[in-house]
């Protein structure tokens, strides 16, 4: 333990694991510890099944209802991959894709006075979506198709909006888009939270639809893709990855002090001895006095022994309720998974449905959600507390990351991880340079 290190991680959720895989790449001396005895910190999946009664304080054991407790790995936030997101292209080009298999999710569904509908995702979908009466399909697929053709660097098909300045807002005004539409838009194919959006300039919307719809080309039936065996396995990905190259891992590591000199880091004491580091990465919760409370996420795992319903029995789903439907400010989002994942036992499924905290009553907040979902064998109540860093890492080189946001995918997640790296390198994340730099590894491996 007493040696010098140039970068210590603290916390094996996935942005710590993946960045401590990133470092090892870079070719940094990374040390990895965690005071848990798992994989995962607050993203963990647990299994047996009895050990998430035990989390969650419930009494008695799980009902033989339930099957084997070792069938079911539960996540404690659940998160989709989006097809063609930036956390697939991290899993790719690292290679960690050699550890982990995924299936597509089976369908994305939007919330609409009461009742739920296929999110559509084609100009012929959109057409025959019972979602917008005749004339708004129209315009939809004029929208879409303005989408899909849509070239920043060619302004012939910006139909003159500047998406640089032209606010979202506008650009459904210019295609006379209603209410409903924009809803479903902004929220289940943007997967925007909240409507600050319409304000700002077009050019993120439009990118992010497009990233929607290459994702779900990928495939076809949704944009989203889930690790068999649950997301437990992605950053014990990632820290193979740092061990092949020569990162150290210790669990079960009480962190006693996180020591500063002049402001700046210079180690971390566990056990009564001390690891040097120029730089440290860790999640809130190591660090509390440099970060602050920023909200609350409520989440509730139900399991049950059916499908949604009116989700044409799919296996696995996404449902978005946009925040106006519900009055609300934040949107709620439901994600199913189920014994076809193995994340369950056979016959069984698991829903989780996230939101950020508005009122006093978090769980009536999201009745709307639980209502979909009915009946339920039995829920798992969870409100974590979500926080952000005060302090930048610029001077003291400690690089706080932030809270599991109540998305249902990891894009916030990987825009968190670029802007760590950013803050510790002071250049931005290169794909391109990653995937060299594997190459070259993987390849000399391959010719010995």
């Amino acid at each position: 333990m007493n040696e010098e290190y140039d970068v210590i991680v603290l916390g094996t959720g996935l942005t710590e694991c993946i960045l401590s895989g990133i470092m090892s790449v870079k070719g940094k001396k990374v040390l990895h510890m965690d005071r848990n005895s798992y994989y995962g910190g607050d993203s963990a999946s647990i299994t047996p099944l009895e050990d998430l009664y035990k989390r969650f304080s419930l009494p008695g054991s799980p009902p033989d209802s339930m099957g084997k407790g070792r069938d079911w790995n539960v996540d404690l936030i659940p998160k989709f991959l989006m097809a063609n997101g930036q956390l697939v292209r991290m899993l790719l080009i690292t290679q960690v894709t050699r550890y982990l298999d995924f299936k597509v999710i089976e369908g994305s569904f939007v919330y609409k006075k009461g009742a739920i509908y296929k999110v559509p995702q084609t100009e012929t979908e959109a057409l025959a979506s019972s979602l917008m009466g005749i004339f708004e399909k129209r315009r939809f697929r004029k929208f879409l198709i303005f989408i899909a053709n849509f070239d920043e660097n060619d302004p012939k098909t910006m139909e003159g909006l500047d998406p640089k300045k032209t606010p979202m807002r506008d650009v459904y005004k210019k295609f006379d888009l209603g209410q409903d539409v924009v809803d479903f838009t902004g929220h289940a194919l943007a997967l925007y939270r909240t409507d600050e959006y319409l304000d700002q300039p077009c050019i993120d919307t439009i990118n992010r639809i497009k990233l929607y719809s290459e994702s779900l080309a990928r495939y076809g039936k949704s944009p989203y893709l889930y690790p068999l065996y649950g997301l437990g396995e992605l950053p014990q990905g990632f820290a193979r990855l740092s061990a092949i190259y020569g990162g150290t891992y210790m669990l079960n590591k009480p962190i006693e002090e996180i020591i500063f000199e002049n402001g700046k880091v210079v180690g971390v004491k566990s056990e009564g001895e001390i690891a040097k580091c120029k730089q440290l990465i860790c999640d809130p919760s190591y660090l509390m006095d440099k970060a602050k409370k920023v909200g609350q996420v409520i989440r509730v795992i139900c399991i049950m022994s059916h499908p949604i319903k009116n989700t044409s029995d799919n296996n696995s789903c996404q449902i978005i309720i946009p925040q106006n439907q519900v009055n609300r400010k934040h949107d709620i989002y439901v994600c199913m998974i189920s014994y076809a994942h193995n994340v369950a036992a056979q016959g069984k499924y698991v829903a989780i449905v996230s939101t950020t905290v508005e009122t006093n009553e978090p769980e009536k907040e999201i009745k709307p959600a639980l209502d979909l979902l009915e009946p339920i064998e039995q829920k798992f109540v969870s409100i974590s507390d979500m926080y952000e860093p005060t302090d930048m890492g610029t001077d003291s080189q400690a690089f706080i990351s932030r809270s599991y946001d109540a998305t249902t995918h990891f894009e916030t997640t990987c825009d968190d991880i670029k802007d760590i790296y950013r803050r510790m390198t002071g250049t931005d994340f290169d794909f391109a340079e990653m995937e060299r730099k594997q190459n070259d590894i993987f390849g000399d491996a391959a010719d010995q």
